[in-house]
């Protein structure tokens, strides 16, 4: 998934490793799960250009997840205001201070509705190609990473064989290769990468529902809506596209807990204990459990039956506070207007699957000394390349 592919190639190191074993996780010392936070000290492990910045050379970094910080020399990340009326101030944090300035004088401001929800549109990737264009002339660091979200997301809404899927991608297309022309003119070689392979959905799993129905995952009832009650539960799925990391509050019930998710439709494996570290995963970040899906199917984080229980957020973009990514968000749901959608169905492509059966796509202007199998050897052919 999005921030454990990235994470792993800012470090060449697996989740196990730097920690990034989800989008989200349940944080310890506030005993609640957050989802999309931003600190890149949040990653453990050396940076693959620490040791090129040591002998003078930048790097910047574009819309990464995990980026701020003092990680790298140059950055640019969306950082919203939310106001406590409602709405937000759009935003983005830079460094150094000015950057954003500049780029919105030559590229206009980044639109956030554009990036995520469900507006988004290849719009976000037209503004990250002329931004990072722009740095490339005059900023020009050592090392530039950006990101080009649109394709993944209109994948997610429609599916790897639709026509807007097809339509997507001939417009990432026409947006990399003016990346690859600017980037040919101000003298960078590029590598460019997918963080997975997406594949078609047509099956959520409900794993909260399921230790609802158990009296595993615990709930305060506010106007009748549901919200989780962490202090008093079980444990509770938290969910990321094809992976859910369960955590175990009472350790005594820990075999029940099981029982009743890996007899879940659509769960291809349960994940426990030192398997953990084959995978991978084995950090105190994931879950006591961990869940892979079918590859037709994703889960899903709802736990209400009647959309009357269901919490304020969940008809909202709210992507830190919700206990799981929500694809439902890339769609309006009505009423009320302008509402995001919790009719899970509609999502027809999901990720978070590895293997030699789930490949991801690279290709380079140049050529390595070795053979590249996965991110983590893309990422450490590339730290070659820098301190070269």
């Amino acid at each position: 998934v999005t921030c454990s592919v990235q994470a792993s190639f800012k470090t060449a190191l697996k989740p196990a490793d730097h920690g990034i074993v989800a989008n989200g996780f349940f944080f310890k010392a506030l005993h609640k799960p957050l989802f999309w936070e931003q600190n890149s000290k949040l990653i453990e492990g050396e940076r693959i250009w620490e040791q090129a910045q040591k002998k003078g050379k930048e790097a910047g970094v574009l819309f990464w997840q995990q980026s701020l910080g003092n990680d790298a020399d140059l950055l640019l990340s969306p950082a919203p205001v939310h106001k406590h009326h409602g709405g937000m101030i759009q935003d983005c944090y830079d460094l150094p201070r000015g950057l954003y300035g500049k780029l919105k004088e030559k590229c206009g401001g980044f639109n956030l509705m554009h990036y995520w929800g469900p507006l988004t549109s290849s719009k976000s990737t037209k503004w990250i190609v002329n931004a990072t264009t722009e740095v490339m002339k005059t900023e020009a660091p050592d090392l530039l990473l950006t990101y080009l979200p649109h394709l993944d997301y209109e994948l997610q809404k429609s599916g790897t064989d639709s026509k807007k899927s097809t339509k997507a991608f001939d417009e990432f297309e026409v947006e990399l290769e003016k990346l690859l022309n600017a980037a040919e003119q101000n003298g960078y070689k590029v590598v460019a990468f997918g963080d997975y392979a997406i594949m078609n959905v047509n099956k959520p799993i409900y794993p909260n529902k399921a230790l609802r129905e158990k009296g595993l995952l615990k709930f305060r009832e506010i106007k009748g809506m549901f919200y989780p009650d962490y202090y008093n539960s079980d444990s509770l799925a938290i969910v990321d596209h094809q992976v859910a990391h369960i955590k175990v509050f009472n350790s005594a019930k820990k075999g029940e807990i099981k029982a009743v998710l890996e007899n879940l439709d659509g769960v291809a494996k349960v994940i426990d204990g030192e398997a953990k570290g084959e995978f991978g995963a084995g950090h105190e970040r994931a879950g006591e459990l961990i869940l892979i899906s079918e590859p037709n199917a994703w889960f899903s984080y709802q736990w209400w039956d009647k959309k009357s229980e269901a919490p304020d957020y969940a008809t909202h973009v709210d992507i830190h506070n919700k206990p799981g990514f929500d694809p439902c968000e890339l769609f309006f749901g009505f009423p009320p207007p302008f509402a995001t959608s919790t009719d899970s169905t509609k999502v027809k492509g999901s990720h978070g699957l590895a293997g030699t059966e789930f490949p991801i796509a690279w290709f380079s202007t140049f050529e390595f000394d070795e053979t590249i199998n996965s991110i983590i050897d893309l990422s450490k052919a590339v730290k070659k390349e820098i301190e070269r």
